[in-house]
């Protein structure tokens, strides 16, 4: 074994020490003299006496008056540790050094007080809130063990937050929410309720310790009502087609066969131009069903490297009834389906050298790139956009031979890239102008089927 560690002193045995040895050449001094004649043994043991009694008394009430201060911030400082904030030191004031350090400890611990009184304030009324929305909001530690949730999360999960508190995000089903990319729809089957929902996680910490926060929105409902009013407005279009056919050619056939059953029949004449009418209606019907299928049938982009500059060279030199000017920008290139991509653009030249026609403009199409982005540009010198409400409707069209979806096409093409597309007629000048915005990477798209 080693040599035993040799014991410190503490701090008010130091200062004892301190205020011994000021005063221990005065008592030298003074025992000396009490030493020396005409003294006797009486008077000198008495005075000597007093003497040591006096250093030594004033000597432990400098420590004591050195240690007591400082004990008191220590147990200040513990309580505050303890997040007690009610005890305060006495004789705090700014006239001393000493009544300085304890004014400075009061004014930290009503600090703290305060501090401590808004966090609980805050984590309330965070609680309320949390309790007033209906979505379930869980937060779970880096363990994967679930730490908070609000009255929707206990709902969903079937039982009380005492019981669910602990346990593993897969003892609670809710493994898959802690996974994968997110906003996303994901198929949960939970023990309050089964349906689809809608996930989002985010990072946050609480005690210093990171936490998954997790909100599930139930999306079962406004998924079915808009999946209702998706067949209503599908009805309301295909009644509206399939009438505007089907009446006139009803109308026709009823003329016809009453011509037919006129003596003599019906006039030559008239049976050509009625089945010229009922053959033109059966066509534009059949167009519509036949656009109606390419809506529905648009597959999922292909994504690959591909040269964006190329892409527009390419369509602007395909359209041949108006002239298309390419103002050049950078190079790019972009993680797309080139095809798809190559269609859109195509849909958007094309209609805008419709507008163009109708004037004698042009067209001009250019293109930018800005951080993770690039937007293409196709401007036209036309009319401009008389209703720009019903751009993306399914079937609307202005144009007599139009089939309404060549811009609802465009947009699920965007937006299954990741991007988006945008008309707008243009600021101080004649005609509109198309704005395609592409993410320079492939992106996980809400469009395609």
């Amino acid at each position: 074994m080693g040599a035993p560690r040799r014991r410190r002193l503490s701090h008010e045995d130091r200062v004892l020490l301190y205020a011994l040895a000021g005063g221990l050449p005065a008592l030298g001094l003074g025992l000396w003299l009490l030493l020396r004649p005409p003294w006797d043994p009486l008077t000198r043991w008495t005075l000597g006496s007093a003497v040591v009694l006096a250093w030594l008394g004033f000597g432990f009430a400098v420590r004591e008056r050195v240690a007591r201060p400082l004990q008191t911030i220590s147990n200040m400082l513990a309580a505050m540790r303890e997040r007690d904030f009610s005890t305060r030191a006495r004789g705090a004031d700014t006239e001393s050094a000493l009544g300085l350090a304890l004014w400075e400890v009061n004014a930290l611990t009503e600090t703290l007080r305060q501090q401590r009184l808004g966090a609980l304030e805050a984590t309330a009324l965070l609680r309320h809130v949390m309790d007033s929305i209906d979505v379930a909001v869980f937060a779970f530690d880096e363990t994967g063990h679930l730490r908070l949730l609000n009255q929707a999360g206990e709902a969903l999960l079937g039982g009380p937050a005492e019981r669910l508190v602990g346990q593993a995000a897969g003892e609670l089903g809710l493994a898959d929410a802690l996974a994968g990319h997110t906003p996303r729809l994901v198929e949960l089957r939970l023990p309050g309720r089964a349906g689809r929902w809608e996930v989002r996680r985010g990072s946050i910490r609480q005690e210093g310790r990171p936490h998954q926060l997790v909100v599930l929105s139930d999306l079962t409902r406004p998924l079915r009502e808009e999946e209702r009013e998706a067949w209503l407005r599908l009805v309301r279009v295909l009644s509206h087609e399939i009438n505007n056919s089907l009446a006139p050619i009803q109308s026709i056939a009823g003329s016809l066969r009453a011509g037919l059953d006129r003596p003599g029949g019906a006039a030559p004449d008239d049976l050509r131009e009625g089945l010229e009418v009922i053959e033109g209606r059966a066509r534009s019907l059949g167009r519509f069903m036949t656009a109606y299928a390419r809506l529905t049938r648009l597959p999922r982009p292909s994504p690959a490297r591909t040269d964006l500059p190329a892409i527009v060279r390419r369509v602007a030199a395909l359209e041949t009834r108006v002239h298309v000017a390419v103002e050049e920008g950078p190079p790019v290139t972009i993680e797309a389906d080139a095809d798809q991509i190559e269609q859109l653009l195509i849909n958007i030249v094309r209609n805008a050298a419709d507008a163009a026609l109708e004037t004698r403009g042009g067209v001009t199409a250019g293109w930018s790139a800005e951080r993770d982005w690039v937007e293409v540009r196709v401007t036209d010198e036309g009319p401009g956009l008389a209703d720009t409400a019903n751009l993306f409707v399914p079937f609307f069209t202005t144009k007599p031979e139009g089939s309404g979806i060549g811009l609802v096409v465009s947009r699920q093409i965007a937006e299954a890239h990741g991007g988006g597309i945008t008309l707008a007629n243009r600021e101080g000048a004649r005609g509109a102008v198309a704005r395609l915005r592409l993410p320079l990477r492939a992106t996980d798209g809400d469009g395609g089927s």
